[in-house]
């Protein structure tokens, strides 16, 4: 007999997205402010130097002061469109700049990626900094589109959920 599936839970998308989005604006970070952090967060989470999402967010967030919570959710959010965008912007680079083809294909590549990282990027170097550079092209689009994006749908939600120090529900260490 098989196991029941498990059925998707709604709150989750609350819990690990919502709420902490919702604390960052009730504690002082502004939509302004957020929606860089978040941007930056996604189009650093689509990179396609694989394995390097993390580091770089933590290197941005320091370097332009970006909050580094909302950076981190939203380059971890983003694995999957990084995955599926891999080789979108290795094909694009292959286009632009006549490299070829890859001498791997498809799961030869990603466990390559998965048990030797950095000899895999040393092989498929040419192909990668191509790659980067399209990226590069696309982060300067939309970063500012999504900021452009978030900014008035965060401080429509900050608007929605703020707790101002008086209110009854707000938490203890605001009144």
């Amino acid at each position: 007999m098989p196991l029941p599936r498990p059925t998707p839970d709604p709150r989750l998308f609350h819990r690990y997205i919502l709420h902490p989005l919702l604390d960052l604006l009730r504690y002082g970070a502004t939509p302004d402010r957020l929606a860089w952090s978040i941007a930056v967060g996604v189009v650093l989470g689509i990179n396609p130097l694989l394995g390097s999402t993390t580091i770089l967010t933590l290197a941005a967030a320091a370097l332009f002061r970006l909050n580094l919570v909302a950076s981190q959710i939203a380059t971890h959010l983003c694995y999957p469109l990084q995955i599926a965008l891999f080789f979108v912007f290795i094909r694009t680079g292959n286009k632009i700049f006549h490299t070829g083809h890859l001498p791997m294909h498809g799961r030869a590549l990603f466990a390559a990626a998965r048990h030797h990282p950095w000899d895999t990027t040393r092989l498929l170097w040419t192909w990668e900094w191509h790659a980067l550079i399209v990226w590069v092209l696309v982060a300067a689009v939309l970063i500012p589109a999504l900021v452009a994006i978030l900014t008035p749908l965060l401080a429509s939600l900050e608007e929605r959920f703020h707790y101002h120090p008086e209110h009854p529900s707000a938490p203890p260490e605001l009144r």
